[in-house]
């Protein structure tokens, strides 16, 4: 790719485009878990990341949520709004796997009663730390006008991608959204994918998702 190159993370490149409103997102192969203590690549996960992102994204936006999603131009690019990132994860469970079992004691695989919403502070050297409101708000990092739309956005995705994989026999384990503003609007941003998604076969329990890089 020719365009300038304005960012680079663990999973995807940013490129300027002529258009300072819009970004393009390339997605590689690269594969990290354990926030890049595990490194490695799998053939072609970019370019299913940038189609799985793409799908349920215009899926969004045909419920009405507002996302940075414009076009796909290539088969792991996506051109997207340049957007004013909140620095917060927003990460929803329906079930419990990871890290809210280690932090609970509950049985991987037990379905909680509420889809519980946590938020993580984008922050590489303190490694992404788990805060609560009165972190977010003592820290300044968000209103708690801003945290209180982020639930309800984060819970009302959740309900509609709960839906439309459940018909397709994928339970929606757990996911992480990244919101950002443009022109005053809250959006929906980053990617929607097996790197941010834990989902399982409904029926064999089998995990579809970055799980099986993490576990090996």
């Amino acid at each position: 790719m020719n365009a300038t190159l304005i960012y680079e993370g663990k999973a995807k490149k940013v490129f300027a485009t002529e258009n300072p409103g819009q970004v393009l997102v390339e997605f590689k192969d690269d594969a990290t878990a354990f926030n890049g203590q595990k490194k490695g690549q799998i053939a072609g996960k970019g370019v299913i990341n940038a189609k799985i992102s793409t799908h349920l994204f215009r899926l969004l936006e045909s419920h009405n949520i507002m996302t940075h999603f414009v076009d796909q131009p290539s088969e792991r690019v996506l051109l997207v709004k340049r957007l004013r990132m909140v620095p917060l994860e927003v990460v929803v469970r329906n079930i419990v796997a990871g890290s809210l079992k280690q932090r609970t004691g509950l049985a991987e695989g037990t379905s909680l009663a509420f889809p519980v919403v946590e938020f993580y502070f984008k922050n590489d050297e303190l490694g992404d730390p788990l805060l609560n409101d009165d972190h977010i708000r003592a820290m300044n990092l968000a209103s708690s006008d801003l945290t209180s739309r982020l639930k309800h956005e984060a819970r009302h995705i959740n309900d509609i991608l709960q839906n439309y994989l459940n018909d397709r026999g994928l339970l929606l384990v757990d996911f992480k959204l990244e919101f950002g503003m443009a022109d005053g609007v809250l959006q929906l941003g980053d990617e929607i994918s097996p790197d941010t998604c834990r989902l399982w076969d409904r029926s064999s329990g089998k995990k579809l998702d970055k799980d099986r890089f993490r576990q090996d």
